[in-house]
């Protein structure tokens, strides 16, 4: 026993795979075809998906948010996880990756759910913040250029509603965030990211280790 966090070793991982994982043929088509990719390292884990997918059934969600959709996955496991009547605002600048993504919302009978802008997610979310939109939407998740993550938060916080969760990926970064002797710009970007959530007073906080990081915040009432 510990009360450490384990670490997986791939039997370990395998193991929490088939005694967790219930993933949609879909979404299992959808990530065979992305880890042929050639920015596969971009798709998140299975686990991750499912565990964003409970986390919106637990809020009730309707309206939600996607900073960076790469080829799809994460928007699909959240609107999977919607009602009929919820929507996915996913925010990307790549016409040939969410051309993949579009493929599997069609096949999935999702596509009407997602309401893709393919333009710079920081403009887009200005517009929706222009437009009235803020403290509507019940999550967001963010995964997108690491150097703008204090933009993508800051206007997230502001479309959340209070009481609603924002997600955020890669805050591990797999594990050069902890090593002095990793001094690149988007590792200390994330540290710097990390540092500043963990005093902000407007969220409750969690940061999770799964797959690469998962950073839970919670807009406060």
């Amino acid at each position: 026993m510990t009360n450490q966090t384990l670490t997986l070793d791939d039997r370990l991982y395998r193991y929490l795979l088939d005694h967790s994982v219930k993933e949609a043929a879909v979404l299992r088509a959808l990530r065979q075809e992305t880890a042929q990719h050639p920015m596969a390292q971009m798709q998140i884990a299975p686990e991750q998906g499912q565990l964003m997918a409970l986390l919106v059934q637990l809020l009730g969600a309707k309206k939600t948010l996607e900073v960076g959709v790469f080829t799809g996955y994460s928007a699909l496991v959240v609107a999977l996880a919607l009602p009929p009547d919820g929507r996915v605002v996913a925010c990307d600048v790549s016409a040939e990756y969410t051309a993949i993504a579009q493929r599997y919302w069609q096949q999935a009978g999702v596509a009407d759910k997602i309401d893709l802008h393919l333009a710079p997610a920081a403009d887009t979310l200005d517009q929706l913040i222009a437009a009235g939109q803020t403290d509507s939407f019940d999550f967001a998740f963010i995964d997108a250029d690491k150097s703008s993550y204090p933009t993508y938060y800051e206007q997230a916080l502001k479309l959340v509603r209070p009481g609603g969760l924002i997600a955020i990926d890669n805050v591990l970064w797999s594990g050069r965030v902890a090593d002095p002797a990793t001094q690149d710009n988007r590792t200390k970007a994330i540290r710097a990211f990390n540092a500043a959530l963990y005093q902000d007073d407007r969220i409750v906080l969690s940061l999770v280790p799964i797959a690469d990081g998962l950073t839970l915040a919670l807009k406060r009432s």
